[in-house]
């Protein structure tokens, strides 16, 4: 099966969550995030600001914040398909930009360079556990996490494990994937 077809398969499933099972399911995510080390232990976040169906990342934010923790959101550069990571102070730092995605306002935050942060949480809509992902078909973050030094995670609902995708060798695995029901160390296998 290709990617666009798994892609569009689980995002099916997931936009037929009800609301409530929804919150339920990320709370406990939440819960397991920022609770764990890796979250304890950062002092700059990369995380996007999700949208239904993912996985909700406000809570996760809040928590960030009211630890003076530093949120760095992604810019994207469509032109380049790159991300300027741009931290934000509140939720008012951020506009509603193409397909109803929050991005950060250029001239109400400050850049973030890639080597600063410490904890980068990866969106995706279908995962292996050793750490493959299909995310939402632009690539930005397999060039994102090329380079990355700091601890790549994603936050996935149990549903969305699967037990494989189609990987190219461009692909980057994240090191772990946090569920409501666990949290999976990733190990990269060399041959895909």
């Amino acid at each position: 099966m290709n990617k666009k077809i798994m892609r569009n398969d689980m995002l099916a499933v997931l936009n037929k969550m009800e609301k409530t099972e929804h919150e339920q399911l990320s709370c406990k995510i939440t819960e397991r995030i920022i609770t764990s080390k890796e979250f304890k232990n950062a002092e700059t976040i990369g995380i996007t600001i999700s949208r239904f169906p993912e996985v909700d990342t406000r809570a996760i934010i809040e928590a960030a914040w009211a630890l003076n923790k530093k949120i760095a959101v992604p810019k994207c550069l469509p032109e380049t398909r790159d991300m300027d990571f741009r931290n934000i102070l509140s939720f008012n730092n951020l506009e509603i930009v193409y397909d109803r995605l929050l991005e950060p306002i250029i001239n109400k935050t400050e850049s973030v360079p890639k080597e600063s942060i410490d904890l980068q949480i990866v969106p995706g809509v279908v995962y292996t556990t050793r750490g493959y992902r299909i995310g939402f078909g632009g690539g930005y973050y397999d060039r994102y996490i090329k380079n990355f030094k700091g601890i790549s995670i994603s936050l996935a609902f149990e549903c969305q494990i699967t037990s494989g995708v189609p990987a190219e060798n461009h692909d980057i695995p994240v090191a772990q994937i946090f569920t409501e029901k666990r949290q999976i160390i990733c190990t990269k296998v060399d041959n895909l």
